[in-house]
């Protein structure tokens, strides 16, 4: 193999009259470079969206829930310190989900009521990370969940906020669909809450529509006294959710069943990891372009090596040989271009991150541009970069092979 790897690195150095040939072996390194680089970049942009959108989601809502069919679960304390013995659980908290109204002097929208418990749900979801005005410990009310002079706290998404015309301080009355019957007929239940918060997840579905009480305060609202919609769950690794989450139902078991946060968001993370998936198809055709020119590339050395090929066949090297030879030729520039390339991708990596690129807010869900290099990721691209080289390779390699000393020195 050194007698063909010194031959294959020596038609890599053209020389005076071959100019040419050299220079289309540095436009070969620079295509796979130029793909490779582009290929890693996306991937790293792909899976840094991926993970902000997905922190964005789990600092609403909890990794794993936990619920009844028969309408609530009652006894959730007791339920509650069940859930928290599992193994892989790291800590749970319940929670009052329904629907209702927000009226002020300016709007009127329906929006989704989730009642947490400001003790236990800090443990269990991140929402802190997203409060940009208040804390929950502010959702309790001085007078109870029934206060009248002192309403109770809400925390409101920043799209509300600004959808409502209201702001920290204001008072804002909720109406329930489901009203209290009277000797008058059916009345709409009604009650003031107080905005103490507001947060901003930068996803518009839960910064428009989602709404955060006490829960005993969504308890009384939702006249839930002494049931909850459900539990709220943190796992050690959220990526074991769904075994951890049939852990839960089995240690429960009926009428309570579970859903992880990858079943609740299961169209989104598809559809991401299926644009990731198409990204990195569509840029691998820039690979493939690259390859084109090794291609033309060795047909070029061939035909101008033609005379020496003749001579190291007669000198009593083997079709084999020859076919190393070219290989390896080829496949150097396809391990420089993808070295180059990954070397690159990484490097801009990092500068995208220290410099984030800006994004229009009204558009994305995120301000920057959002960067996570994974090894996995340069390992597939840098095997495939070299993969489609070595294929390039074979159909010049092959024909020099099969060429015959006789006819190459006939004219000579």
């Amino acid at each position: 193999m050194r007698f063909e790897l010194f031959i294959g690195l020596r038609y890599l150095r053209a020389k005076r009259k071959q100019t040419f040939i050299s220079i289309i072996s540095v436009i070969s390194i620079v295509g796979v470079m130029v793909g490779v680089m582009a290929l890693v970049t996306v991937l790293a942009v792909m899976n840094g969206f991926q993970e902000d959108i997905r922190n964005k989601i789990l600092g609403i809502t909890s990794h794993v829930l936990v619920l009844d069919g028969s309408g609530g679960i009652r006894e959730y304390q007791t339920i509650t310190r069940r859930v928290e013995t599992v193994e892989g659980v790291v800590a749970a908290t319940p929670f009052v989900l329904g629907q209702a109204m927000l009226s002020t002097d300016r709007a009127a929208t329906g929006v989704v009521v989730r009642g947490i418990d400001p003790e236990t749900a800090s443990r269990v979801v991140n929402l802190e990370i997203n409060l940009k005005e208040g804390t929950l410990d502010e959702l309790h009310s001085p007078e109870g969940p029934a206060g009248v002079d002192s309403p109770e706290g809400m925390i409101i998404g920043r799209e509300l906020e600004n959808l409502l015309g209201v702001s920290r301080g204001d008072e804002i009355n909720m109406i329930s669909p489901t009203g209290v019957m009277t000797p008058v007929g059916m009345v709409p239940r009604m009650r003031k809450f107080k905005v103490t918060g507001v947060f901003e997840s930068g996803m518009y579905e839960y910064d428009s529509t989602l709404v955060f009480l006490d829960l005993r305060a969504a308890q009384d609202f939702f006249d839930m006294p002494d049931r909850v919609t459900g539990i709220e769950v943190r796992v050690q690794d959220i990526y074991q959710a769904d075994e951890v989450s049939q852990r839960v139902a089995r240690e429960l078991g009926f009428p309570y069943w579970t859903k992880d946060w990858m079943q609740m968001n299961k169209n989104l993370f598809s559809a991401l990891k299926l644009e990731k998936i198409m990204m990195f198809i569509l840029l691998a055709l820039i690979i493939m372009v690259a390859a084109f020119n090794i291609i033309g590339t060795l047909t070029m050395v061939v035909m101008e090596k033609t005379r020496d090929i003749a001579i190291l066949k007669s000198m009593g090297a083997t079709a084999r040989k020859i076919l190393n030879i070219f290989i390896i030729e080829g496949v150097v520039v396809g391990v420089m271009g993808t070295a180059l390339g990954i070397m690159g991708g990484y490097g801009l990596c990092l500068l995208l991150a220290r410099y984030p690129f800006p994004l229009p807010r009204d558009v994305y869900p995120l301000s920057y541009l959002p960067v996570k290099p994974d090894i996995f990721d340069f390992l597939v691209v840098a095997a495939s970069a070299i993969v489609i080289s070595f294929a390039a390779t074979i159909y010049p390699s092959w024909h020099a092979s099969k060429l015959q000393p006789a006819e190459a020195l006939r004219y000579e």
